[in-house]
């Protein structure tokens, strides 16, 4: 198998701490802030007014990048940088866990496309000028996609395209002229696969269309879907058929990644979902994922024993094998896990 290729997820608008945890601190008169602890350090970056007026603050999350992105680009000078030091200590931290690429997402920052590509322009030079690892530049908008890339300097190495799907072909053009590895989404042209055939009829339709452009095949990051187990029992089995088949039908060269928190989406003790899908699929081919690295160690899936009642459990879980999760629920209920 390639050398696993993480794709650290963390850098993204969307990505939330809750407000009762303890990432989130209250002020004396009140005010809030998102914490972190740097080099043995308390630090704080405060939640602006506006935020708490916001969905996710009203239902107790703080979406801790979108903060720090806002703040960078809008507040004080004061309150900038210590957004901006935040964004730093998360590349550095994603560096240090084993990230090989940074993947940067501000889709959810703004609903206005002009604020949406000045954003992650403003994301993009932020975070080149202090790491030591290429980006990813993430969106499903070709147009936000191509703001990230025009300020990509490319001293890190090549940046990565996230993503590419049929409903917009034209990102590969974006690729080409960017020079860009590309993730090209098993997603059609307008709905989500069914199927592991459906899936690799996609990927097939689109991996044909990247060859013309003369995009190599060792620049592919293919991403087959991973949906959550707790919607569907044969989610994870369509996910692991397309993993094993385009892996057979491609050889060594190409990649295969995902989002693979995404399977335990809904779940309790979500960590032991998330690596015993792993230990799958890399069983079934796949050699890269799109994933925290902090809460996540690849390193440690070989290790990972289905024997133990833990990984068996969310291993019958993932497989189809517990119905409505019922086992593996009266499980963490009962402090088995």
């Amino acid at each position: 198998m390639n050398k696993f290729i993480t794709i650290g997820e963390n850098i993204h608008t969307t990505r939330i701490v809750k407000r009762a945890g303890i990432r989130a601190h209250v002020f004396s008169d009140g005010n809030e802030a998102i914490k972190y602890i740097d080099d043995g350090e308390f630090k704080y970056v405060k939640v602006p007014n506006h935020f708490t007026n916001t969905q996710p603050y009203q239902q107790g999350n703080l979406k801790h990048f979108m903060i720090a992105v806002w703040k960078g680009m809008n507040d004080s000078s004061e309150e900038a940088r210590k957004a901006i030091e935040y964004i730093n200590f998360e590349v550095k931290r994603q560096e240090k866990y084993g990230a090989s690429y940074l993947d940067l997402n501000v889709d959810e920052i703004s609903h206005r496309l002009e604020e949406q590509k000045n954003s992650i322009k403003w994301l993009v030079e932020t975070v080149q000028k202090v790491a030591n690892i290429p980006i990813s530049v993430d969106s499903s908008n070709p147009e936000i996609i191509e703001a990230g890339l025009s300020v990509y300097k490319g001293i890190q190495g090549r940046v990565m395209l996230n993503s590419i799907a049929l409903e917009r072909p034209e990102a590969l053009s974006l690729a080409v002229e960017y020079n860009a590895k590309v993730i090209l989404s098993a997603a059609s042209e307008s709905a989500m696969p069914n199927s592991a055939e459906e899936r690799i009829m996609n990927i097939n339709t689109l991996i044909d269309m990247s060859q013309k452009k003369g995009i190599n095949i060792e620049d592919i990051f293919v991403d087959p879907l991973i949906f959550p187990i707790s919607v569907d029992p044969n989610y994870v089995n369509h996910a692991l058929g397309a993993i094993r088949e385009i892996r057979k039908n491609f050889g060594k060269k190409i990649h295969i990644t995902g989002g693979i928190s995404n399977v335990s989406f809904g779940l309790p003790k979500r960590k032991i979902i998330n690596e015993a899908f792993l230990k799958l699929a890399i069983g079934e081919g796949l050699d890269s994922g799109i994933i925290d690295p902090t809460q996540l160690n690849v390193k440690d899936i070989k290790d990972l024993d289905f024997e133990i009642n833990k990984y068996k459990l969310a291993k019958n879980l993932l497989l189809g094998n517990d119905e409505f999760a019922m086992n593996y629920i009266s499980a963490y209920r009962s402090g088995e896990l």
